[in-house]
């Protein structure tokens, strides 16, 4: 099943959604996630491996981190080869002074930004979304 490509397509119909909790990035050396976490996602570096977990389960593994997010979804299933929504969205993040750190997976983009901000992060997304459709 192919992804959406179509750039404008994209943008009008991503549906940011934001997931319940708070969550952290973390390292730990090797590549054996720690007992007792279930990591949303998983990146293995030379340094380690990063690991993307809820606070609570970081807090409880004794995991140290130094950057707390909220995790938005866009409900758009777009193809791994798309072009221009990465730069899209993080564009106009930026632009509002919300830092993102993303994670593409077979269906969807994952995007993660201050959980402080997250609600105003959702709220630029679907806004961009509303214009993409006047264009």
């Amino acid at each position: 099943m192919s992804g959406e490509s179509d750039l404008r397509a994209l943008l009008s119909g991503m549906r940011p959604e934001l997931n319940d909790g708070a969550y952290v990035f973390c390292t730990v050396p090797g590549t054996t996630v720690p007992a007792g976490t279930a990591p949303v996602a998983t990146v293995l570096e030379p340094e380690g491996l990063t690991l993307v977990l809820r606070r609570e389960e970081a807090d409880a593994a004794g995991l140290g981190y130094d950057y707390t997010a909220g995790w938005i979804t866009l409900r758009i299933h777009s193809a791994l080869d798309a072009v221009g929504l990465t730069a899209a969205f993080a564009a106009e993040l930026g632009a509002h002074g919300l830092s993102c750190n993303v994670i593409a997976g077979y269906h969807h983009d994952h995007l993660f930004v201050p959980a402080e901000r997250a609600a105003e992060a959702v709220a630029v997304l679907e806004a961009l979304a509303a214009r993409s459709l006047q264009d």
